[in-house]
């Protein structure tokens, strides 16, 4: 075992150190790399610290609470008790990046008690991998402190001793669909991001950001904060403190209570995780966050199925079509609004163009926007609750019909569930709308969440709306559908738990480069993702535009990738849901690149991302399940660069026919986003290839056992 006590369990040490050194815990990682110290001060404050090779990471940091009406778990404990474990399994993911799954570490429990008559019992517990930290509170079932708690905040810090460079989007309770910045972490100023006029919501507290957040250090140290297994709890931001360069957590809350999470003991928080690698791609790798949460409660999984899907999605975000009928209905009468009737984008008709054409080229589902009534009324209005009906299409929508002809021709449905975040309209009609969904053998949904939360005084990011998402998947499970949730609550490795978690959003996906007033997202915004909101799970990012400028439709927009870099992230940006994002006649009109997105895997085996750097560049490849072929993504940002890929992770003994899709010679995502240049060659891990990428251009590589 690597765990370490002094004055504890397995040995006495005499030194000449103070009293407070005196009673230091530690715990390492499985290759020793990752240190933890815990003690609790003169003043019995608990605290720990973080070494990762022998340099200090995380410097003493204090932990504590802050409950209503009772006095705060801060000071005057004393260690009661401590206990120990090493751990080490492989589990397999019923879909995902990878296949096996290594979950080992080392932990240390350490019971604590305050020094007083009529004690309170706190308990922490910390695990210690070689990818980073988990670490969590427990209160246990106690005489002198029970039933129902209210707690004000919570107060864990993670004090850093540099000022590292830092990714982050700003601490908004509402929403994550904001553009990432770099800066130094004693330069963030996220109150300035408050009342982005391209979103929906906003609310921004204090000067915090949301998570993940990843930092990277002068030696090429990595850091990424986060949390797991979200439960009954709510979504921790990280308050900056930028003379000091402390973080320290920050509860979301609600305007309509005085406290930010309430439960009852026994009870315990969400892991606080700390990502640290000394290099950028073995974030990527890292299955801390998923790990820290608890097996598979579903069982067997399979009527879900990873698949690559098209949909009437991008057509309304062009204003090519509309998500609305266009016209109310009184009782059983349909009156004109004057709105957009005639442009209903989910229309039998059109849907059926997308099943066509799905089935045609080995794409497996068809998302439907805008199929159900309510969308007359469903943003901007107060009065939001039992708009939606969630089981009533409109009148040229046949829903059976467009979910035989599906059938018929291989192709699933993917219903879609926007609920205009009136929460309690959906929850009352889940059952019912779950129903319809089995009824008709479709088992995945996309839910969408847009606006502010009904109730009023609710945030997305606090408990009310955590409690809402986990039941949802919950209750999803029971009628064998899964859940892509839009505008959602941050992905935390639930999907481990509940593998009917597909995917979600939680990041300014490709909708913004459609209609955003600052010009979408900056081609440095996907190499920033990928180390850090991709890293706590699934994106439903929506990739595969082709009609990058899309002038006939909005001329002062476009998405600000080459063509090349389009196809390159099926691959880079996970999702077992891959949608092929554009307009059918501008793939029927580019069948050479759509070879492609036909061909490229969605659930893989093995995942090796072969280098990178946050904000700059990433090169990922992953090997399909069922095929054995390999498949690989490399995007950069504003900046042209060279990449050399080394193909030594191919099987041994083993040609592949790889075809190349690449920037042309004279690719630009603004300039020429479609110049583009498709080769063949053929390849085994012996084989090396200097790839040249645009500014904002990428490449991707299919390789096919020969």
């Amino acid at each position: 075992m690597k765990f370490k006590y002094i004055l504890l369990l397995l040995s006495i040490a005499i030194c000449s150190c103070s009293k407070e050194e005196a009673q230091i815990l530690q715990v390492t990682s499985p290759n020793s790399e990752v240190v933890i110290n815990f003690n609790v001060s003169r003043s019995g404050k608990p605290f720990y610290t973080v070494n990762f090779k022998n340099k200090v990471v995380v410097d003493t940091s204090y932990l504590g609470f802050d409950f209503k009406d009772v006095e705060d778990f801060s000071e005057n404990f004393n260690i009661k008790n401590t206990s120990t474990r090493s751990f080490n399994e492989t589990w397999q993911m019923p879909w995902g990046e990878q296949l096996d799954v290594v979950n080992n570490y080392n932990e240390l429990k350490i019971e604590l008690e305050e020094n007083k008559d009529s004690p309170r019992l706190m308990n922490l517990v910390f695990k210690v991998y070689d990818d980073g930290i988990g670490f969590r509170y427990e209160f246990p079932e106690q005489d002198h402190f029970k039933g129902e708690v209210f707690i004000n905040d919570e107060h864990t810090e993670f004090n850093l001793n540099e000022d590292y460079k830092t990714f982050w989007i700003p601490g908004d309770w509402d929403i994550y669909e904001h553009l990432y910045n770099t800066t130094k972490l004693s330069k963030i100023d996220a109150k300035k991001y408050e009342n982005h006029k391209d979103l929906a919501q906003t609310d921004i507290p204090e000067n915090a950001v949301n998570t993940p957040v990843t930092m990277v250090g002068s030696n090429g140290l990595h850091l990424s904060f986060h949390e797991a297994a979200l439960v009954d709890y709510s979504g921790m931001t990280l308050m900056v403190d930028t003379d000091n360069l402390d973080l320290k957590s920050n509860l979301v809350g609600s305007r309509n209570t005085d406290y930010k999470v309430k439960n009852t003991v026994p009870f315990h928080t969400p892991w606080r995780t700390i990502q640290i690698t000394d290099n950028a791609p073995d974030l990527i790798e890292s299955n801390l966050i998923v790990n820290l949460n608890e097996p598979n409660k579903l069982g067997d999984v399979s009527w879900f199925t990873p698949m690559k899907y098209t949909g009437v999605w991008w057509e309304m975000h062009l204003g090519k079509s509309s998500w609305d009928y266009g016209m109310t209905q009184n009782m059983n009468t349909w009156t004109d609004t004057g709105g957009a009737h005639g442009k209903h984008g989910a229309t039998t008709e059109n849907v059926k163009r997308f099943i066509d054409f799905s089935s045609k080229n080995s794409i497996g589902g068809v998302l439907v926007e805008g199929w159900n009534i309510g969308w007359e009324h469903w943003i901007g209005f107060e009065d939001r609750e039992g708009v939606f009906d969630f089981v009533t299409p409109y009148p040229d929508y046949d829903l059976n019909e467009v979910v035989r002809y599906g059938k018929e021709k291989g192709v699933q449905i993917i219903m879609h569930h926007e609920t205009s975040a009136a929460t309690e309209t959906y929850t009352k009609q889940q059952d019912t709308a779950f129903a319809l969904m089995k009824s008709l053998g479709i088992h995945s949904v996309k839910t969408g969440y847009v606006g502010k939360i009904l109730p009023k005084g609710e945030f997305h990011h606090g408990q009310y709306m955590v409690n809402h998402y986990n039941s949802t998947v919950e209750k999803a499970a029971t009628y064998e559908v899964a859940i892509n949730a839009h505008e959602p609550i941050k992905a935390t490795g639930l999907r481990r738990t509940y593998p009917n978690t597909i995917s979600r959003e939680g990041l300014r996906g490709q909708e913004f480069n459609a209609w955003a007033s600052d010009g979408g997202n900056p081609p440095e915004h996907l190499p920033i993702v990928a180390f850090t909101r991709m890293l706590a799970g699934p994106i439903d990012f929506t990739p595969g535009i082709f009609n990058i400028k899309f002038d006939e439709y909005k001329k002062n927009n476009q998405v600000n990738t080459t063509l090349a870099q389009q196809l390159a992230l099926y691959v880079v940006i996970y999702s077992p849901i891959q949608m092929a994002a554009d307009l059918v006649e501008h793939y029927e009109a580019n069948p050479e690149p759509l070879q492609f997105i036909k061909e490229v895997g969605v659930d893989w085996q093995t995942t090796k991302v072969l280098n990178g750097e946050v904000g700059d560049y990433v090169t990922i490849a992953r090997k399909e399940r069922q095929t054995d072929n390999w498949f690989l993504g490399t995007i950069t940002d504003e900046n042209a660069r060279n990449i050399t890929i080394d193909f030594d992770f191919l099987d041994d003994n083993q040609e592949y026919e790889a075809t190349i899709y690449k920037d042309g010679d004279e690719a630009h995502w603004d300039k020429n986003p479609l110049d583009i240049k498709i080769e063949k060659m053929t390849i085994n891990k012996s084989s090396k290839l200097t790839l040249e990428l645009a500014e904002g251009g990428g490449a991707a590589i299919s390789l096919i056992k020969m």
